[in-house]
């Protein structure tokens, strides 16, 4: 395989595109796609430019296309003409009964449930496919979930139907360049017969773990929501970020808890108010130069340009698909104005702003503009919907939401609020999708990037 051609992918359970998008990046191109939701469908070929057939009934001249239903639905036998065998099956299963967000292992049912077992889809199709790589994608608790059963139940179906696995970890596209803490569990497998002696399978999947677990510049020096929001690189916001922060000047005094005291002696009176310096010592960063420091902020500025943020603040336009809209935060402004950058509904504990019977992390936690922002999720109500760094703002739009996530302003929603929420949110960030797709091409013995 020549660099400039293109390889061709099959992706099952696609959502909104965000995998697909990474990997359109990265010189891919899927000749199917599937879901079971409409929304999800009809914002896909919005962006994709292929038609919505229903699964049930799909045939070989239907494709290009995305196969609207569940992936139980979908006839490979009625499609292999036109698929002939694809370079990689792509895709990440429902993973809600995996999220450690459900509770214990013991009380995350995993593979017990129907959709679980979902992924017995995923091995279907590798059988019926013979696709030369697969990359599966899931959260992080499937590892531990049914006490680890799922995780190796899951490897061994994938080893009998005929795959070494050549990486199989937890990554954080935080370290590639999306501005939010976002681990996920990635599988990549080769077809057996596509891989050489154990030297050529341990080459692999060291190129393999290189891509995917990186050291890199941009894996130590992060990209910041406020960058991402701004559509600025660091350097330039001195000004910015010392106003934003002033404002919480004395929100100490307002709240008046211990917690809120102690806020002020452990994080307040220890800011510079200097972006670099407080971006540096936020994020646990010790430059090794001044010309190391430069370079980073050189790849933020890369990433920004690639991404279409570069000098484009977040709706600074409105968008046709409505994401820019401003939410109603009346019900949540007073509160949210007495939790400060990187606190959440604990910092009003004991207080009227109060939230009862909260204990999870991510309930009220405002993003801090120089920090990698919480995992941006899909359902939830009562304070898990993510809130802006600045004093005067609660709910982030669904846009800045996108950009969380790497989407570029060009790609455009389709459905209602929440639909487009639960799209964003149960999505692949793009930037990291290009990398999976990446990381995939050592693993082909025919398209090895030498």
């Amino acid at each position: 395989m020549r660099r400039d051609e293109k390889v061709f992918a099959v992706s099952l359970f696609s959502g909104a595109g965000g995998l697909d998008l990474g990997f359109s990046w990265a010189g891919w191109r899927a000749v199917l796609a599937n879901d079971i939701k409409r929304d999800a469908a009809e914002t896909y070929s919005r962006n994709f430019g292929i038609k919505v057939v229903p699964a049930s009934s799909a045939s070989a001249e239907d494709l290009p296309a995305f196969l609207l239903g569940s992936a139980e639905e979908i006839a490979w036998e009625a499609l292999e003409p036109a698929l002939e065998e694809p370079d990689a099956l792509i895709g990440g299963p429902p993973c809600q009964d995996f999220s450690v967000v459900r509770g214990k292992a013991d009380k995350r049912r995993g593979i017990e449930v129907r959709r679980g077992r979902l992924y017995l889809e995923f091995v279907r199709a590798l059988k019926e496919l013979r696709p030369k790589a697969f990359a599966f994608e899931n959260v992080p608790g499937l590892r531990s979930a049914n006490r680890g059963l799922a995780y190796k139940t899951i490897l061994e179906d994938f080893q009998r139907a005929g795959y070494k696995i050549v990486f199989s970890d937890v990554v954080d596209f935080s370290k590639m360049g999306v501005p939010q803490m976002r681990r996920r569990l990635i599988i990549i497998g080769v077809r057996e017969d596509l891989v050489g002696g154990l030297a050529e399978l341990w080459r692999v999947r060291a190129r393999t773990e290189a891509l995917l677990k990186p050291r890199d510049l941009l894996a130590k020096y992060p990209l910041t929501p406020m960058e991402a929001f701004t559509g600025r690189r660091l350097d330039e916001l001195e000004e910015e970020y010392r106003e934003l922060m002033r404002e919480w000047e004395g929100v100490w005094e307002e709240v008046g808890t211990e917690r809120a005291l102690r806020w002020k002696r452990e994080v307040w009176d220890k800011l510079t108010f200097d972006v670099i310096e407080d971006y540096l010592k936020l994020n646990g960063i010790r430059p090794k130069d001044r010309k190391e420091l430069e370079e980073a902020l050189d790849l933020h500025e890369e990433v920004l340009k690639r991404l279409g943020y570069w000098r484009r603040p977040v709706c600074s336009e409105p968008l046709p698909d409505g994401t820019c809209a401003a939410p109603s935060d009346i019900s949540t402004a007073e509160r949210m104005r007495r939790i400060p950058p990187g606190e959440n509904h604990e910092f009003v504990r004991g207080t009227e702003w109060e939230v009862e019977g909260r204990g999870m992390s991510l309930i009220y936690r405002r993003l801090h503009p120089l920090v990698p922002a919480p995992t941006v999720v899909a359902y939830g109500g009562g304070g898990t919907h993510g809130y802006h760094y600045e004093r005067g703002r609660a709910t982030l739009t669904l846009r800045e939401r996108a950009r969380l996530q790497t989407f570029p302003d060009s790609f455009l929603f389709s459905g209602t609020r929440a639909q487009i929420r639960a799209q964003i949110g149960e999505a692949v960030p793009p930037l990291g999708g290009e990398r999976v797709a990446l990381a995939i091409l050592p693993a082909l013995r025919h398209a090895v990037v030498h």
